[in-house]
């Protein structure tokens, strides 16, 4: 059984990141993708079945949880795919630099080659010089060696609310307001990286990109999550476009490409979200592509890229820091490359959240 739910579980990766959802979502009609839909189904009893058990250990002492000498906050999500957990990793850390505290963000590093950041690792390092970042698969060791080398007394734990092994003061868990329950499946039916009712070990819920819903809609998904963590801060909040990147570090007004024949392109888990951030913004595409979540670019793909934008008469091409910082050049061929950067803003619950934080910061050692 837990053979063939390996081999269906590879299934979601041989589509894009739109083609799954439309999948998972029932979006996608006919036969073929309902019977496709049911043989995922069969998929995600065992994987359900492992996590409930992982969780069980857990939940019972049975598997060892490792406190360190830190308090910790950990940025995390119940589903795959982009919901926002890096923008909220830098919301923490500029609040926390402001406070004077000494932090350190930890993070296993996917995706990442042999010796080098990853994607998120870079961001940070674009946008926030000076920020300490440790990557390891084994995190509890790199908070420790973080606390050791730099005297951090808060360690800052992306991704992480599914890494139990690592004790935590405060668990942040985002909700992405376009699938906030993964289509009601664990993987690979839906995105659920766990099942529904893990939301009871958060602290903070903060529903991400909430302007893509009406007040009305974001109060029900409120109710339905606070029947699983009724005791959790409730927090929403947008991705508010700030200005343009290029892989240099010079900026440029997000307005300066509102008139002009654009391309974008991205390597997310949900691309629908960069999508609609890209609209909020006046933009005109001629043309979109996908790629897969941490997509490593090669130099052929930026020759493709810069190909693709010269077919469509493109001025600009715009892509998320993410791809940028992979690809590492400021033009595609002879067409500029401009990463559009955002930042969390908060709608909502931010006075509740930042008491909790100040709380934390009370108890540092």
């Amino acid at each position: 059984m837990f053979r063939i739910a390996g081999i269906l579980g590879e299934v979601p990766r041989l589509l894009s990141p739109s083609q799954f959802r439309d999948l998972a979502s029932g979006r996608r009609r006919g036969l073929g993708a309902a019977l496709l839909r049911s043989l995922l189904r069969l998929a995600e009893i065992p994987y359900t079945a492992a996590m409930r058990w992982r969780n069980w250990r857990y939940d019972t002492g049975a598997a060892l949880v490792h406190r360190v000498p830190a308090q910790v906050v950990s940025v995390g999500n119940l589903t795959l795919g982009g919901t926002g957990k890096t923008p909220m990793v830098e919301w923490l850390a500029r609040w926390f630099r402001c406070q004077g505290a000494e932090f350190a963000v930890v993070s296993r590093g996917y995706s990442a080659q042999q010796g080098a950041l990853n994607d998120e690792a870079l961001e940070l390092r674009l946008k926030l010089p000076g920020v300490r970042h440790w990557q390891n698969p084994d995190r509890v060791a790199a908070a420790q060696e973080a606390i050791q080398q730099t005297g951090s007394r808060v360690i800052l734990l992306d991704d992480a609310f599914q890494h139990r092994r690592m004790a935590r003061d405060l668990d942040i868990v985002l909700l992405d307001a376009l699938e906030p329950f993964g289509f009601g499946h664990v993987f690979p039916r839906g995105t659920l990286r766990e099942p529904i009712d893990g939301l009871r070990r958060a602290h903070v819920l903060v529903l991400a990109r909430a302007d893509m819903l009406e007040p009305a809609q974001r109060e029900q998904l409120r109710r339905e999550a606070s029947q699983y963590a009724p005791q959790a801060v409730w927090a929403e909040a947008v991705h508010a476009p700030r200005k343009l990147w290029d892989s240099h570090g010079q900026t440029s007004p997000v307005e300066s490409l509102a008139a002009k024949r654009l391309v974008a392109f991205c390597g997310l888990g949900n691309p629908a979200g960069f999508r609609h951030t890209l609209a909020a913004c006046g933009y005109h595409l001629a043309d979109f592509r996908e790629f897969a979540d941490h997509y490593r670019y090669t130099p052929a793909d930026a020759q493709r890229l810069a190909l693709w934008a010269r077919q469509h008469g493109a001025e600009a091409v715009v892509c998320t820091c993410k791809d940028l910082v992979k690809l590492a050049v400021d033009r595609l061929g002879s067409t500029p490359l401009w990463a559009l950067g955002i930042e969390l803003e908060f709608l909502s619950g931010q006075e509740p959240l930042e008491a909790r934080l100040r709380a934390l910061l009370e108890s540092v050692p």
